[in-house]
């Protein structure tokens, strides 16, 4: 008889760190690299320990210069190490993104895939935490754009730790956004042991059949929220679609084909955002089966705010609650 498989109750941010941890045990070519990852063990902790377990030569403190981890990690992937290079936050990648749409997203394309690239650019992302300026953006659109990258966005510890473990086991490209409003919200349930989550399949997080909502990230937390509130009054479905490149197009459509009526939830500006993708996926594949206009709750088309206004900012249950209404008696 098997041997059940002992799981631990960890943070979202605890996952992080045991995916790491877990691959570079078992992988002596797994680097991680940053500004402060080493001995400080990261802004969030979010590497605390491997420095101590693993040394100076896979734990690299790196200067402040975005562009020279990214640029470096490149040239390490490329020949044969499998780099995770950390960005203290999402906003913060801005000096790095030649490196990342100019190198990084093209190496297996330009050389006819006589390269692969298989490095993990890890960030926390979004708001809701009352951080200063360029701390709080959510621009996964960005590289979702961008083909050649793989764009993941876990919402639970479980998810995170899998799907990371995935992600550096990709011969590709990966960058890997970690919801930094729910890295200490609430603790799930990890196995020990190393498992993956497949990279683009989405999961669906609650049964229903009146109306789909899609999200990732830390809008699940809020989406499942409001789902919960309309109970007896309306059932929804709640879509975690992890994956933002590629998209799960399949489990979209069977979803909506089920309900008619869609809501798309994130915290990125409205305009651009994956809403706007996802409500064409819709359109093209299941236009005879929709009931009513797809609706968009999000952030707004203007610069992050700072502090108390994240509050009218971020999407919040009340608001999610608002667009399921509102397709719901369209």
């Amino acid at each position: 008889m098997a041997q059940a498989t002992q799981s631990q109750n960890l943070t979202l941010v605890q996952a992080v760190r045991d995916g790491l941890y877990t691959e570079m045990q078992a992988d002596d070519d797994v680097i991680v690299m940053g500004e402060d990852v080493g001995k400080n063990g990261g802004v969030f902790r979010a590497t605390e320990g491997l420095w101590d377990e693993f040394g100076d030569d896979r734990v690299i403190d790196t200067p402040l210069a975005e562009s020279g981890i990214i640029g470096t990690a490149v040239g390490m992937a490329a020949y044969g190490l499998k780099p995770v290079p950390e960005i203290q936050f999402s906003g913060f990648m801005y000096p790095g993104f030649d490196q990342i749409v100019s190198h990084m997203s093209r190496l297996r394309t330009r050389s006819r895939g006589r390269y692969t690239l298989p490095m993990v650019l890890r960030a926390p992302y979004g708001g809701g935490i009352r951080a200063p300026e360029h701390h709080s953006e959510s621009k996964e659109a960005f590289y979702a754009h961008e083909a050649g990258l793989k764009v993941v966005m876990p919402s639970t510890p479980y998810d995170t730790k899998g799907l990371l473990i995935s992600a550096i086991r990709d011969p590709d490209p990966v960058i890997f956004l970690e919801p930094k409003l729910i890295y200490r919200a609430f603790r799930g349930e990890v196995p020990e042991d190393d498992y993956t989550v497949p990279i683009g399949e989405a999961a669906v997080r609650r049964e229903g059949t009146d109306v789909s909502v899609f999200t990732y990230g830390a809008m699940t937390r809020a989406t499942m929220e409001a789902a919960e509130n309309l109970e007896g009054e309306v059932d929804v479905e709640v879509v975690d679609l992890r994956t933002v490149s590629p998209l799960d197009r399949e489990a979209i459509v069977e979803s909506f084909k089920k309900t008619g009526r869609a809501v798309v939830v994130h915290e990125a500006p409205k305009s651009g955002g994956l809403g706007g993708e996802i409500t064409s996926i819709i359109q093209e594949e299941a236009l005879m089966y929709q009931e009513a206009p797809v609706e968009r709750v999000t952030g707004y088309d203007v610069p992050y705010p700072l502090y108390a206004l994240e509050d009218y900012y971020l999407p919040n249950a009340a608001r999610v609650e608002e667009g399921i209404r509102n397709a719901v008696e369209f």
